[in-house]
């Protein structure tokens, strides 16, 4: 499993990488498509971003987010309401022994992005980067 990581054994092994985009795709078509009969759920657009796996494989780390930003609580509660339906839906594309976990958890990458350009759009910042 050591050669499977990164340098310096840091990072994700090409399988948690491999496996953790297809867990992406398929959340991301079966919450598309209004698979799950939860029609509370199916009310909100939710983006997937990405999907960290445990080494083991057993626990899938899932950062959402929904369409404008707002509800973001209840999007994660209604997830794991659901979770055993997404769970099943999930491995029927899985091809692994074992259906991992799905933990649910808000994707803050997108305001992280909004933080970087306001501050990047300082006057005193921009002046800094000319120079």
């Amino acid at each position: 499993m050591a050669k499977n990581r990164t340098q310096g054994g840091q990072g994700p092994s090409q399988r948690q990488l491999r496996v953790g985009e297809l867990i992406r795709r398929t959340l991301s078509e079966v919450l598309m498509r209004g698979e799950v009969h939860d029609p509370d759920l199916n009310r909100f657009s939710i983006t997937v971003g990405e999907v960290r796996l445990s080494p083991d494989l057993r626990i899938a780390t899932v950062y959402v987010y929904p369409l404008g930003g707002e509800g973001g609580d209840a999007v994660i509660d209604l997830l794991a309401r659901n979770k055993g339906e997404l769970r099943r839906l999930v491995n029927k594309q899985l091809t692994i022994k074992h259906s991992p976990d799905l933990r649910f958890r808000m994707d803050e990458t997108f305001d992280r992005m909004d933080e970087t350009r306001r501050l990047f759009a300082q006057d005193a910042v921009r002046r800094d980067l000319d120079e």
